[in-house]
């Protein structure tokens, strides 16, 4: 049987089904949900990957042997939860831009609306999302579905405000692109600062999230309006 071609919107291989073993059927797949659950709440109370199988086992109420025969290894349940969390994530973004594209019908209602759900999505998410970028430093296997996902959402993004070009500033049909695409990595940087979704552990300053929320759709708004 030929190989389905991957379209531009599937990331890399990196999901539950490809890190652990055997198929998700039954009891089976009722105790690698509590793995997944117990690792996941583990690693969102210390903020770190700081577990063992044993605590899994014990909060997870499965065998420390069903652990192994589900994951070869301690990190592959580490990538188990981070491939959750990127389809949670990946879920929420779709769905936010789906809303928005229902209930603005212009620019001007979009890019608040659009700033204060994104800030929203991400902030809900942060807490795995620095694990996941913590690990995607030196795990291949996260760090290009991680890459992956972070042009999806860009994609994403960029076409929502583009769905509005006829009011940005300027003809230049590239140019609205490169304003779309700018404004995206603005405002994703901006939150992602804030919400210390870097390396440094925690944000450089105590902005007032609300206030923040704010300025950047004032901000975003004014930037694709000017010529």
């Amino acid at each position: 049987m030929p190989t389905r071609a991957k379209t531009k919107d599937e990331s890399p291989a990196l999901a539950v089904a490809n890190v652990s073993r055997r198929p998700q059927q039954g009891r089976s797949k009722a105790s690698l949900e509590r793995m997944l659950a117990a690792a996941r709440e583990l690693m969102l109370e210390r903020g770190s990957e700081e577990f063992t199988l044993q605590e899994v086992s014990e909060r997870g109420q499965v065998s420390i042997g069903s652990i192994y025969l589900r994951f070869e290894s301690k990190d592959n349940l580490v990538r188990g939860v981070i491939a959750e969390a990127l389809d949670a994530l990946s879920a929420d973004e779709t769905a936010l831009l789906e809303r928005l594209a229902a209930d603005c019908p212009n620019l001007a209602s979009f890019v608040p609306a659009y700033v204060e759900g994104y800030a929203e999505v991400l902030r809900r998410h942060a807490p795995l999302l620095r694990l996941t970028m913590e690990r995607a430093t030196f795990d291949p296997l996260v760090s290009a579905p991680g890459k992956e996902h972070a042009l999806r959402a860009e994609r994403q993004s960029t076409e929502a405000m583009l769905a509005h070009a006829a009011e940005f500033g300027g003809d230049d049909a590239d140019d609205h692109r490169v304003k779309a695409q700018s404004a995206f990595h603005i405002i994703f940087a901006t939150l992602a600062r804030q919400l210390s979704l870097g390396s440094s552990g925690e944000a450089v300053h105590d902005y007032d999230w609300s206030l923040l929320k704010r300025e950047m759709g004032r901000m975003g708004l004014a930037y694709l309006r000017a010529d």
